[in-house]
């Protein structure tokens, strides 16, 4: 082990020397734990799943195997069918293509239908962004809905949960930093990676992201080094404009903190999602973000056009029923901002974070692995804050809600 500096050395060096011990750590870790060639995998799903995730009967989907509308499954677990996610995607496919109304299975955008882009944001750390835009990735890909997720936060915390690992990235991976960079920028589609729900790709985040803090200062001051004229505020939302065609949702995962990246994620966005826990002291460090967040975008709009969303929702997270105090605080909330508030809370559960432990959501695990009924109360709250998202989409495309049954 590296020595530690004594106590008579400078306060630089003892940190620098318990962050060299941790990295070196956290990488040796990663080395061990990651294969680049083969990847994060995805568990199969049972029948009762895969039904669910098409909104369909057991029963039909047996009797689309029965009479041979549908290609049967690869593998089986205790002589009964399990899907994987590509195998239910296909059986969407089919079902959409054979449906009396379109739209109906693949529900996603359609002629006109502008790509929503929503940003997750909050500058208090823990508030569940990075939690919620994994959730919302992967519950809106179960569906069928093309996904992009952005990793905005140099940390790469939702980088390391779709499975790749953002300190052991070199030069050959490109990540958001270079989408955004000032000098060498590279095309959006070159950073974009696959990952293993078939249909969410992502964008991951490495600590090198943060140099786009320094830079773009000096880039309004001194100009761009590449000699164009896109500010910090375009670059990300012209980029996205390249592959408009390809996705439905773009979700953005933004770093705990008022500065450039996430301005430069509120100007690309279409709509945002603000996480808070109901708590006294959660609240008011979120209206000092709204505060400043306001002002910020004030000065930018005084170069430009004024920013407009779609919409902007207050999601609360880490809610817990019981709680009287959580209640007081989401009342509250509600009282004073109304429909502004999403209807139904990220509900705390043991299920979701024993999940994150393992870097997993509640997609990810099975049901098996806890007790039932903490993991049916979990994937209920999870699936409920996922509607309410994709009714909020639905609403921008000029559609109807969906209704809240069918086991959400």
């Amino acid at each position: 082990m590296k020595d530690i500096p004594s106590n008579d050395s400078v306060a630089h060096e003892r940190l620098a020397s318990r962050a060299e011990i941790i990295r070196a750590a956290l990488l040796r870790a990663e080395l061990a734990s990651w294969a680049p060639e083969s990847g994060k995998a995805l568990r199969r799903f049972t029948s009762a799943e895969a039904a669910y995730f098409l909104n369909i009967t057991q029963g039909h989907l047996r009797r689309l195997h029965a009479e041979e509308r549908i290609e049967d499954v690869a593998e089986r677990a205790a002589n009964r069918r399990v899907y994987s996610e590509e195998e239910i995607q296909r059986i969407r496919a089919y079902l959409e293509k054979n449906a009396k109304t379109p739209g109906t299975y693949l529900k996603g955008r359609r002629e006109g239908d502008k790509m929503q882009v929503i940003a997750v944001s909050n500058f208090k750390g823990g508030s569940a962004k990075t939690s919620t835009t994994a959730h919302l990735a992967h519950g809106l890909g179960m569906q069928g809905y093309r996904v992009l997720c952005i990793d905005a936060d140099p940390q790469g915390s939702l980088t390391s949960l779709f499975g790749f690992a953002p300190t052991i990235f070199d030069d050959s991976v490109a990540t958001l930093y270079d989408v955004v960079r000032y000098d060498g920028a590279v095309h959006i589609e070159d950073a974009i990676q696959k990952t293993h729900f078939s249909s969410v790709d992502m964008i991951p985040a490495s600590l090198q992201l943060a140099e786009f803090e320094h830079e773009t200062p000096m880039a309004l001051i001194n100009g761009n080094p590449d000699g164009t004229d896109i500010k910090f505020d375009q670059r990300l939302r012209m980029q996205l404009g390249a592959v408009e065609d390809k996705y439905d949702v773009v979700l953005i995962d933004c770093p705990p903190q008022l500065g450039f990246i996430t301005l430069s994620a509120l100007c690309a966005a279409s709509g945002i999602i603000i996480t808070v826990i109901p708590a006294m002291l959660d609240i008011a460090s979120m209206e000092q973000f709204l505060t400043m967040a306001a002002g910020l975008l004030e000065s930018v709009a005084m170069g430009g056009e004024p920013l407009r969303w779609d919409f902007e929702k207050f999601l609360l997270t880490r809610f817990e029923p019981n709680d009287g105090p959580s209640q007081q605080m989401a009342a509250f909330l509600r009282s004073k901002l109304g429909e502004d508030v999403l209807l139904h809370p990220f509900v705390k559960s043991t299920a979701v974070g024993d999940a994150s432990m393992t870097k997993q959501s509640i997609y990810e695990v099975a049901r098996g692995d806890f007790h039932r009924q903490t993991y049916d109360r979990a994937f209920a709250s999870v699936e409920l804050v996922v509607r309410t998202v994709e009714n909020e989409l639905r609403r921008v495309w000029g559609r109807e809600a969906l209704e809240m049954t069918h086991g959400a």
